[in-house]
C-alpha cells in the first residue's frame, strides 16, 4: 500500500502536466491532479508509519523470542560446553549479534521488501511509457549487480571477523573487570592496559576494512543511478522533442527513475545488513544448534526417595584420551557416610559431578536404589541431592536470597539453616543481618563465609543425598569442628559423600575411600586405615608434622 500510494503521484503528475499544455481534452485539471498528490501524499505517510511499525516490531519479537530461546538453551547445556565456551563470547552474541539479526529483520527484511516491491512495478510503468528509454535507463545497473555480487563474499567474511573480534574484545573487558583486585594486587594494570589497546585495535582494523568495503559499494550505487539520470536527460529530450512521447511521459519517467535512487543506494546497506545478520545468525546457530552431552532417556522415569543406597559398577570416566576414573566399583548404603580423599588429580571432584550428573557417564555404572542413573529424570534425581561445589559461587543478592536460592519457598527457616553451617555468629556481625547484600560473587564475604553459605544453601533443599567437595578448606579448626557437629546432627539418616584433603573432616564417616591412579587404592574406616599404615597413614602423618610445624612457628 505505501509503494501503491508512492507509484501513484508521478503518474498525476503526468496527468497534471498534461492538463497543463492541453487544458480543452486533459482528462483531469490540473487543480484535481494536485489535490489527489496532496492526498496520495497523505495515504503514503499513514501507511508507511503503519508498515514501518508492523516490520520493525515483529523483528523486535524476533529478537525477544531467539534471546528467550538462546537462554533456555545454556541452561540445558552442561558443564562440557562452558568449559570450551568464554563468557565474554557468550555475552557478545546476547547483545551485539542479537542487534544485527534484529536489524536483518526489522530494517533489512522492510527495506528488501521495499526494493523488490518498487522495482518491479517502476520499471512495469516505465516500460509502459517507453520500453528503450526503461532499457537505455537501466544500463548501468547490471554492472552495479557485479560490483556487488563481488563485494558480497568478503563482505560477509569480514563481518564474521569483525564479530569474532568483539567477542574477544568483550570476553577480555568481563575478565578484566572481575578479577580487577588481583590485578592492582600485582600491579598489572599497565599490562592489561597493553593487552586491551592491542584487542581493541585489532577490531578497529577489522571494523575499518569492513567500512571501506561498504563505503566501495554507495559510490558505486550512486554511479549507477547517476548515468541512468543522464542517459534519461539525453535521449528522453530527444524523444520529446521528436514528439515520442509526451512531455507528461518524461516527467512521469523522470519520476519514476528517481524512486529507483533511493532502494538502488538502499542495496548496499541491506547488503552489509544481510551478511552482518547472516554472520552474527551462524554465531547464534552455534549456542541454539548445540546439543548437550547430559541428556535424559525417552524411558526416564522419577526418583522420589533412596533407600537402598548407591552402587558403582566399573565405573570409568576420563576427558579426552586421559583417564581420571577406571573400572571403580564400590557399593554405599542408605544413610551411610563416605569421605572420598587422595592425591590432586586423582578423581575425587570428578566423581561427585557424576551422581547429579553433571557430566556424563555411561549406562551401568552408577545406579541409585538399583536404577541406572541415565534412566531417572534429571529433575527429580538433582532434587534429591544436595552439592558443594569445591568453589563456592554466590549471587549479587542478600545472605538470605543465596541461602534459599534452591528452593521455592524461600528456604524454610533461613536463620535455622545458617546455625546448622556455623553462620549465625558471622550474620550477627553484618548490620542488616541476614539481608547484608554479599556483593559481586560474594566478594563482601571471606572465603570460609562462602564455603558455610554454601553448606547452608545445599541442607536448604533437605536432600536425600548430601555432595560435599572440600566444604572446609577455608575453614579454621575450630569452627570445623562445630560445623561437623552440626552437619551429623542434620544428616540423620541421609547419605553423605564427602571429599577432603584435611583428613580430620573424616571423624564421623563409617567408611572413607582412598583414591589413587584413577582406582581406590584403600577402604575402610578411618581407624582401620590409619592402623593399616598405607596411603591414608601417611597422608595423615604428613599433616600432623604440618600441624605441628605451624604450631611452633606460627606466622
Amino acid at each position: 500500500m505505501t509503494n501503491g500510494f508512492a507509484l501513484l503521484i508521478p503518474w498525476f503528475m503526468k496527468l497534471a502536466v498534461e492538463g497543463l499544455q492541453h487544458p480543452q481534452t486533459a482528462r483531469y485539471s490540473p487543480a484535481t491532479c494536485a489535490l489527489v498528490i496532496v492526498g496520495l501524499a497523505v495515504g503514503h505517510c499513514i501507511t508507511r508509519i503503519f508498515s514501518r511499525t508492523l516490520i520493525l516490531n515483529a523483528a523486535r519479537i524476533i529478537e525477544f523470542r531467539i534471546r528467550e530461546d538462546l537462554f533456555r538453551r545454556l541452561l540445558i547445556l552442561d558443564q562440557l560446553f562452558f568449559s570450551t565456551s568464554r563468557t565474554g563470547d557468550i555475552l557478545s552474541r546476547f547483545s551485539n549479534d542479537l542487534t544485527n539479526v534484529r536489524m536483518l529483520t526489522g530494517f533489512g527484511a522492510m527495506s528488501a521488501m521495499n526494493t523488490l516491491i518498487i522495482y518491479i512495478a517502476t520499471v512495469t510503468l516505465m516500460v509502459r511509457i517507453h520500453p528503450w528509454l526503461t532499457l537505455w535507463a537501466i544500463f548501468p545497473f547490471p554492472l552495479m549487480i557485479l560490483v556487488v555480487k563481488k563485494v558480497s563474499h568478503r563482505l560477509f567474511q569480514r563481518s564474521l571477523e569483525a564479530q569474532e573480534e568483539l567477542a574477544r574484545l568483550t570476553s577480555l573487558t568481563e575478565e578484566s573487570v572481575s578479577t580487577v583486585r588481583l590485578i592492582k594486587s600485582y600491579c598489572r594494570e599497565e599490562h592489561f592496559q597493553g593487552l586491551f589497546g592491542k584487542v581493541s585495535a585489532t577490531y578497529l582494523g577489522h571494523n575499518l576494512r569492513l567500512a571501506r568495503l561498504r563505503g566501495l559499494l554507495i559510490p558505486v550505487m550512486a554511479t549507477a543511478t547517476g548515468a541512468g539520470t543522464l542517459i534519461v536527460l539525453f535521449v528522453g529530450g530527444r524523444l520529446v522533442i521528436t514528439s515520442a512521447i509526451t512531455l507528461g511521459d518524461f516527467v512521469a519517467f523522470s519520476g519514476y527513475l528517481a524512486m529507483l535512487v533511493w532502494p538502488t543506494a538502499v542495496m548496499g546497506w541491506i547488503l552489509t545488513l544481510a551478511q552482518r545478520g547472516a554472520a552474527s545468525m551462524s554465531r547464534l546457530a552455534a549456542i541454539l544448534g548445540a546439543e548437550p552431552a547430559v541428556s535424559e532417556a525417552a524411558d526416564a522415569k522419577p526418583l522420589t526417595d533412596v533407600r537402598q543406597g548407591i552402587e558403582l559398577r566399573e565405573l570409568s570416566i576420563g576427558y579426552g584420551e586421559v583417564q581420571i576414573l577406571k573400572r571403580v566399583s564400590c557399593s554405599i548404603a542408605a544413610g551411610e557416610r563416605i569421605g572420598i580423599t587422595g592425591e590432586v588429580g586423582s578423581g575425587k571432584s570428578t566423581l561427585l559431578k557424576l551422581f547429579p550428573r553433571l557430566l556424563p557417564v555411561g549406562d551401568g555404572q552408577i545406579f541409585i536404589d538399583g536404577r541406572d542413573i541415565n534412566h531417572i529424570t534429571l529433575d527429580s534425581l538433582r532434587a534429591l541431592i544436595g552439592y558443594v561445589p569445591q568453589e563456592a559461587f554466590l549471587f549479587s543478592r542478600s545472605i538470605r536470597e543465596n541461602i534459599a536460592y534452591g528452593t521455592d519457598d524461600g528456604g524454610g527457616d533461613v536463620a535455622e539453616l545458617a546455625r546448622q553451617a556455623s553462620l549465625t555468629a558471622d550474620v550477627d556481625k553484618f548490620r542488616e543481618g541476614l539481608e547484608t547484600l554479599v556483593g559481586e560473587k560474594g566478594v563482601a564475604l571471606s572465603g570460609g563465609q562462602k564455603q558455610r553459605l554454601s553448606i547452608a544453601r545445599a541442607l536448604s533443599v533437605n536432600p536425600r543425598i548430601l555432595l560435599l567437595d572440600d566444604p572446609l578448606s577455608a575453614v579454621d579448626a575450630g569452627r570445623e569442628e562445630e560445623i561437623l557437629g552440626e552437619l551429623g546432627r542434620f544428616c540423620g539418616d541421609r547419605t553423605v559423600l564427602i571429599v577432603s584433603h584435611r583428613l580430620s573432616a573424616f571423624r564421623d564417616c563409617d567408611r572413607v575411600l582412598v583414591l589413587q591412579g584413577g582406582g581406590i587404592a584403600e577402604e575402610g574406616r578411618p581407624d582401620e586405615l590409619l592402623e593399616r599404615g598405607g596411603l591414608y597413614a601417611r597422608m595423615y602423618r604428613m599433616q600432623r608434622l604440618q600441624e605441628e610445624l605451624v604450631g611452633a612457628n606460627p606466622p
